[in-house]
């Protein structure tokens, strides 16, 4: 008589414990299918395929590197040439140079030569890389520490130059040659995403005296005032004085070091031309 009511009743407990199971694992189910689960799975995904972003840079062409400086100015620098000669580029709108060389015979007398090279350098900001301001500093920063190296350069001095974009140096140095001492000075300069090389170095030869280097590096800051001012007014801003200058948009990073580094870029052309 007693064994029916035993089974009955583990058949009542085990029929109870069954729907708690149930709801145990029910929900334990909803927690990771709720609305907040799907909210921070969304915020991951916009967050993971946003691009960084920088400033678009300021200028987007540059002007003929033959038509950089002006007439009268070549003519005071370079005196005896003809025309410039603009070097190959794959895309003028972000690269260009020129160039021109005089050769003023005086018979027995000797000669003065002379030797001027303009090159444009124009960088576009991009997501990877950074702002092209930020790309044309990196750039101005290795051009004037490639001047300092050049091989053979004798006691080259690097200096701050006022009004002249954002920032410029003048890199000066004497170069002996067969033909006699040639006096060089480069003068690097930077207008917002823009970079402006100007080469200009001069030699008496066959008895002619040295040129004085301080006018040398006068003339060549001047036309590097010019070039600046062309890639201004290229892209809408008109500058004829040649010392304007578009304003910074951002501040350069660090200065030119004066002191020479190990490798040479012998980029300074030294020889005359007949």
């Amino acid at each position: 008589m007693h064994r029916p009511t035993k089974r009955l009743t583990r058949i009542f407990v085990c029929a109870a414990a069954v729907p708690v199971i149930l709801v145990a694992s029910g929900c334990s189910s909803d927690s990771g299918s709720g609305d907040g689960a799907k909210k921070g799975s969304s915020k991951s995904s916009a967050s993971a395929t946003a691009a960084p972003q920088v400033k678009k840079a300021a200028f987007d062409s540059l002007p003929q590197p033959c038509s950089a400086i002006s007439k009268k100015t070549l003519d005071s620098l370079v005196p005896q040439a003809k025309s410039g000669k603009s070097g190959a580029s794959d895309d003028e709108s972000v690269r260009g140079t020129c160039s021109w060389s005089s050769l003023d015979n005086k018979g027995v007398q000797g000669s003065q030569f002379r030797w001027l090279n303009a090159s444009l350098m124009r960088f576009d900001s991009d997501a990877a890389r950074g702002s092209g301001n930020k790309l044309a500093h990196a750039y101005f920063t290795k051009q004037v520490t490639d001047a300092q190296s050049t091989e053979g350069a004798k006691s080259p001095k690097a200096e701050p130059v006022s009004g002249t974009g954002d920032e410029a140096t003048a890199v000066t140095y004497e170069l002996k040659k067969k033909e006699g001492t040639f006096k060089q000075q480069t003068i690097v300069a930077r207008v917002e995403n823009v970079v402006v090389t100007i080469d200009y170095n001069g030699a008496g030869l066959a008895g002619q005296s040295s040129p004085d280097a301080s006018a040398l590096v006068k003339d060549a800051e001047k036309a590097a005032k010019e070039a600046v001012a062309a890639v201004v007014a290229a892209n809408g801003s008109g500058a004829s004085d040649g010392s304007a200058s578009a304003k910074p948009s951002e501040k350069p990073t660090s200065k030119p070091s004066s002191k020479s580094s190990a490798k040479p870029s012998g980029k300074a052309s030294t020889k005359p031309s007949n």
